[in-house]
């Protein structure tokens, strides 16, 4: 029982969690490591890209770490240097999209390939379901609302 009560307070100091609120994270940078807790010590979940939408929910004591939940729902835990607020971002959702030239259907194919799932983009402008959209190349275009997940 003692065993159980001193793990639970490790957990506990470490995360001051926010249930109610959660606010809106872009990753800023190249890449960046999801940990499966708020230390470089902690296992190394998942790598994301530049742009990938996080949102926000919770702090670690120190204020060195967010907790943030992904497109899939999974809680992680990212340093809180490589994320902004600054812009919105936005992932696929879906196993491929096509990037269109402008806002609908109507408009051509922008890419040679589609947009894959887990691809994120900066969000630029959106124009009734349609958000245009840039990547971490540089590279423009169109995609509709349905296919993405934004913070």
């Amino acid at each position: 029982m003692k065993k159980a009560c001193i793990v639970l307070g490790i957990i506990v100091s470490f995360i001051v969690m926010l249930p109610l609120h959660s606010s809106a994270l872009c990753v800023q940078v190249t890449k960046a490591n999801l940990r499966s807790g708020p230390g470089t010590g902690y296992e190394k979940v998942w790598q994301v890209y530049q742009y990938m939408p996080l949102k926000k929910v919770g702090t670690s004591l120190s204020g060195d770490w967010y907790a943030v939940s992904d497109v899939d729902g999974d809680v992680t835990w990212i340093y809180k240097p490589l994320v902004t607020s600054r812009y919105q971002c936005a992932v696929v959702k879906s196993e491929i999209v096509n990037v269109r030239s402008g806002p609908g259907t109507n408009y051509s194919k922008k890419f040679s390939e589609p947009a894959k799932r887990y691809d994120s983009f900066l969000i630029l402008k959106s124009k009734g379901p349609w958000r245009k959209v840039k990547d971490a190349w540089g590279n423009v275009g169109w995609i509709h609302k349905d296919y993405l997940w934004s913070n």
